[in-house]
């Protein structure tokens, strides 16, 4: 039996172990325990900070990395392989930066601000950390090339950030319940994907089916093992508020226990595509029409169907919507379907584009909660248009503040906005108490 069949076997069965834990919370308490070692490192003694170094799908050579952290501040180079290792002593995270000056003529990263990237061996004992390579832009542009680079990446990162969003908008107008574990759902789409494709070797376009299906399968495994009977206990939108909290750190530690905590890589390296000043990927492209089409489809279910517009009633008021015959529970379970199946999406296109791990859901959870209140609360094109004014903010804030706190400059406006308009950019103005 080969390595790579044991090891794909040793993580089905993590995988199988934390699904066991998942449904176990579902369905009653029980003593569930499982082994966690990576089964790269059988002995659970070395602790690894590794890398491969491709441009154009071809391996680079000689890329130098310095490692600092935990006392250790050591350079390796790539080998012929493009693959660079280094074993470190302690847990912890760990600083990784590429050395630009080593990279070939004419080459660079794609985002040339991300020279930086943590290793983070807490938990696991393997970090895989990964620099994107294509044409080199180091070079200074203008500053109406960068606003035009600044804004097609906004507008890339807010169609992403969209087809997830209407989910929570959603469930939000259908039921009030703001889901903190709906980043989790994110990180569903992108690990499955990766396992379906990466690992099990099957087409991209049959994983990412198998992986909206499953996502589809999850809405709905959530709404009616743990939502339903919440609701009919009548439980409190804020009991149920934290239910979610706790839901997604379980859901977290199931993905740690099912794919390690390393970055998971969906996809070799695509062609790049340039557009005047904008350097992208195919990828990039595609992610962004596949998310235009799902964002016109749902705005085709919700005003064209009997079912969509029966949503929009429900959202409106729930307890008429049920006097005129609606069955709201019924409804309330499509809205779920529909709301895993778009995560699934939404997380198949972030993976794709920015590769995938544990943390993914939680790195941009903040950002859909503020695609969504910014927008309007339970409002699906508000969702939409909160989520593109929120990637614009993001990209565009770059510009003039350091990368790290682009995503705090987005919150800034947010409250911004709230403040002159609480019910945001389309919500409707309600009378409270």
């Amino acid at each position: 039996m080969s390595y790579q069949l044991r090891a794909t076997l040793g993580r089905f069965g993590r995988l199988a172990a934390a699904l066991a834990i998942l449904l176990s919370i579902f369905i009653g308490p029980a003593a569930l325990a499982a082994d966690n070692t990576d089964p790269s490192n059988p002995n659970g003694s070395a602790l690894l900070i590794k890398g491969t170094v491709k441009n154009e799908k071809k391996p680079v050579e000689g890329v130098e990395f310095h490692i600092t952290g935990n006392g250790v501040d050591e350079k390796v180079k790539s080998g012929a392989d493009g693959k660079w290792v280094l074993e470190v002593t302690n847990k912890g995270v760990y600083k990784v930066e590429i050395n630009l000056e080593t990279l070939p003529k004419d080459v660079g990263l794609r985002d040339p601000e991300a020279n930086v990237r943590d290793a983070n061996l807490t938990i696991t004992n393997t970090a895989a950390v990964l620099f994107p390579l294509g044409k080199d832009t180091r070079v200074v542009q203008p500053i109406g090339d960068q606003i035009l680079i600044r804004l097609f990446a906004g507008l890339n990162l807010g169609l992403l950030l969209a087809v997830a969003a209407i989910g929570i908008s959603l469930i939000f107008g259908t039921t009030g319940l703001n889901n903190f574990a709906h980043g989790e759902m994110v990180t569903f789409g992108a690990l499955f994907t990766w396992l379906f494709h990466a690992e099990l070797k099957l087409p991209l376009l049959l994983a990412a089916t198998f992986t909206i299906i499953l996502g589809a399968a999850f809405g709905w495994a959530q709404d009616a093992a743990l939502w339903k009977p919440l609701r009919k206990r009548r439980l409190g939108l804020n009991q149920m508020m934290i239910v979610s909290i706790g839901l997604s750190i379980v859901l977290r530690q199931v993905f740690i226990l099912g794919f390690d905590g390393d970055t998971k890589v969906l996809s070799g390296e695509y062609e790049s595509v340039s557009l005047g000043p904008i350097l992208t990927t195919s990828s990039s492209l595609w992610s962004m029409l596949i998310s235009v089409l799902a964002l016109g489809f749902v705005a085709w279910f919700l005003t064209r169907t009997r079912i969509g517009k029966a949503a929009r009633a429900v959202s409106d008021n729930s307890s008429l919507a049920a006097a005129t015959g609606i069955n709201v529970e019924r409804i309330i379970r499509i809205v779920w379907v529909m709301a895993g199946a778009l995560t699934a999406l939404s997380g198949i296109l972030y993976g794709l584009q920015f590769q995938a791990n544990y943390l993914l859901g939680a790195q941009i959870l903040l950002l859909l909660f503020a695609s969504v209140t910014l927008g309007g609360l339970g409002t699906a094109l508000g969702a939409t248009v909160g989520a593109i004014i929120i990637g614009f903010v993001v990209e565009l804030s770059a510009l003039i503040i350091p990368i790290d706190l682009k995503y705090a400059a987005s919150l800034i406006i947010l409250i911004v906005v709230l403040l002159v308009r609480p019910q945001g950019v389309l919500g409707k103005k309600q009378r409270i108490g």
